[in-house]
């Protein structure tokens, strides 16, 4: 169903900023304002909002019933896929503004053919604001059934960390164990997953961004889970680093900082305190113990309709922490050749602090 306060918010902004047309192309941003969810992927999907007449939505064919069954209560129009979307866009745009002069985009997602085929309709148009920015302002608090959606993203990742932790044996892969945990999840219902779940063994997860793969899990070693689902369209993003075996001391002491690093930091979170304070304390803990160079990310990323959102966590962000602000803390420490750990969680700024959406134990988990 459309959010008509939003969608009111955006069609004050196009009036204000005395533009004819806002152009959304964004198919997240077209979910938050309509309430319509859909990955258009190479087809066109897009929000049209004018200042003085009814937003319409422009789909492909095949999306059409769908949008009209969820509630969309202004028009939409299709098009079939031997059709040129553009020259149909111009047709339906000029219907609802018959001198469309000044526009607004969202700059970050159009693309360039896109934005040229756009040209090619409206040569008269004058592309002048960028939409993007307003946007993550209105993303940056979330609205209590966001909070909610996001609150049980966050305990289907719990579920997944409980399974995958089961599934950690000798000579199992990280391919076998994430396959294991996600299956675990699409029995349950849960068919989508926020992001690729990373389960990383041993030396393999001192690289951050490194692919789940073929590496077998052996004793003695750190397993690091990075996972999160997508409920009613809303993610979770959480870490959790095991030991299969008993660690080396090494090991150990990474963790208990890098633990340490993440307690305090969450522990310190209030409203009004800015965001690169937030980063700055846990890159303290872990600079002074002497891991400072194996820290190599921000602290943390906002989240809500996807896993990595506005705003960062990090050294020169001075955006002060509202009041259902969400983002995560993830501070991590990566010794090429030796481990890597990383301990998340993602939650919201409430006025006593910081409340996780995730809940699976922090302590060191030790597997016989």
């Amino acid at each position: 169903m459309a959010d008509a306060t939003k969608l009111e918010q955006v069609r004050q902004w196009t009036a204000e900023h005395q533009l004819d047309v806002t152009y959304v192309s964004n198919f997240h941003t077209i979910s938050y304002l309509t309430g319509f969810e859909s990955n258009p992927y190479e087809r066109t999907l897009a929000l049209f909002i004018f200042a003085d007449a009814d937003p319409f939505l422009f789909a492909p064919a095949l999306e059409v019933e769908a949008i009209k069954d969820m509630g969309w209560p202004y028009q939409v129009f299709g098009y079939m896929d031997h059709e040129d979307p553009y020259a149909l866009i111009a047709e339906h745009v000029r219907a609802s503004c018959a001198h469309p002069t000044k526009w607004a985009l969202e700059e970050g997602n159009l693309t360039l053919d896109r934005f040229q085929a756009l040209k090619a309709q409206f040569p008269e148009a004058q592309f002048t604001q960028d939409l993007s920015p307003y946007i993550q302002q209105l993303r940056l608090v979330k609205t209590p059934d966001e909070l909610k959606k996001l609150d049980i993203a966050g305990q289907w990742a719990d579920f997944a960390f409980e399974q995958g932790f089961a599934a950690v044996k000798a000579g199992r892969t990280e391919q076998q164990i994430a396959a294991e945990l996600q299956y675990a999840l699409m029995k349950k219902g849960i068919m989508e997953m926020s992001f690729g779940t990373l389960v990383q063994a041993g030396e393999h997860a001192a690289n951050p961004h490194g692919a789940t793969n073929e590496t077998k899990v052996k004793p003695n070693e750190l397993v690091l889970f990075d996972l999160g689902v997508m409920y009613e369209g809303y993610a979770s993003d959480a870490s959790r680093t095991i030991a299969y075996g008993q660690p080396t001391a090494k090991q150990k002491e990474i963790y208990d900082v890098c633990l340490e690093a993440q307690l305090t930091t969450q522990a310190a979170v209030k409203p009004g305190m800015a965001a690169e304070d937030v980063d700055k304390i846990a890159r303290d803990i872990i600079t002074k113990a002497g891991y400072g160079e194996y820290f190599i990310h921000r602290l943390g990323h906002g989240i809500g309709q996807t896993d990595h959102e506005f705003p960062s966590m990090m050294a020169g962000n001075k955006m002060p922490l509202v009041e259902g602000m969400c983002f995560s803390i993830e501070p991590g420490i990566y010794i090429p050749g030796v481990a890597g750990v990383r301990i998340e969680d993602c939650g919201v700024v409430t006025k006593d602090g910081f409340k996780p959406f995730t809940h699976t134990p922090k302590e060191l988990k030790i597997l016989d």
